[in-house]
């Protein structure tokens, strides 16, 4: 059953019985219902929730970014034990990182998984050239909307092509967003559970992330995509467990 936060902006499911310590956080085009099999279990007091623009949540008013979501998302923390553990999963996790280096007394750890830090070596930093193109002669009115709009549907990817309005100038920005100076906000453990073959967010990402941060473990899973909480529920409860204070 949907419970209401942070004064009735915010809407998830709780779990468990007593003061939540475990903050869920799920991934684009996703809902608070992933982490359904993470969370139902004994000893899990949990929230997770739906973020704005996705399950029962309403879009954002204006174009935001992860550190935006972070921001709405803050004052769920009010509602639960002092020291709380973050689940960010993919688009999740991007959120996760801002709300852990803003507020680094609450949050006592961090799991990520499948969580786009990093550009992955080889990636495309700019679009397609036939959509830059098209681009161009829409700015200079030499094609129509129509021509555009059918410009995104063949050159976006499948989260661009499946957003509108808002979500989806949400989606470009968040996509060309940089994490280095929230990572290097984050101080408390952070938990790295990734599948082997996750080839949204290759394990490539998970090295550098593990690498880079102090306080970090990885657990790599073997057979194991991109949609972890579905597949390896265990993986990230376990990993939730390593983090309780």
């Amino acid at each position: 059953m949907l419970t209401s936060f942070a004064g009735s902006r915010l809407f998830g499911e709780s779990y468990g019985t007593s003061t939540p310590w475990i903050l869920a956080l799920h991934g684009w085009r996703r809902d608070h219902r992933d982490f359904e099999a993470v969370l139902a279990a004994p000893g899990i007091d949990a929230i997770a929730l739906d973020l704005p623009g996705f399950g029962s949540a309403p879009a954002p008013e204006g174009v935001w970014g992860s550190a935006d979501y972070a921001q709405a998302v803050a004052p769920v923390l009010e509602e639960m034990a002092p020291h709380v553990v973050v689940l960010g999963h993919s688009f999740g996790g991007r959120v996760g990182v801002h709300l852990a280096a803003r507020r680094p007394d609450q949050i006592a750890g961090l799991v990520l998984s499948g969580a786009p830090l990093y550009r992955p070596a080889g990636a495309p930093s700019k679009p397609r050239l036939g959509f830059r193109m098209a681009r161009a002669l829409a700015a200079r009115g030499l094609i129509g909307q129509e021509t555009m709009q059918a410009a995104r549907q063949r050159y976006g990817s499948s989260d661009y092509r499946a957003a509108s309005g808002v979500m989806r100038e949400i989606l470009v920005r968040t996509l060309a967003e940089e994490y280095a100076a929230a990572l290097a906000g984050v101080k408390c453990p952070v938990e790295l559970v990734w599948g082997e073959d996750d080839s949204e967010v290759p394990l490539a990402v998970a090295l550098r992330l593990e690498a880079e941060l102090a306080q970090t473990h990885l657990v790599v899973c073997p057979g194991a995509g991109h949609l972890t909480p579905l597949t390896i529920p265990s993986e990230l409860r376990a990993a939730i467990e390593r983090l309780k204070t």
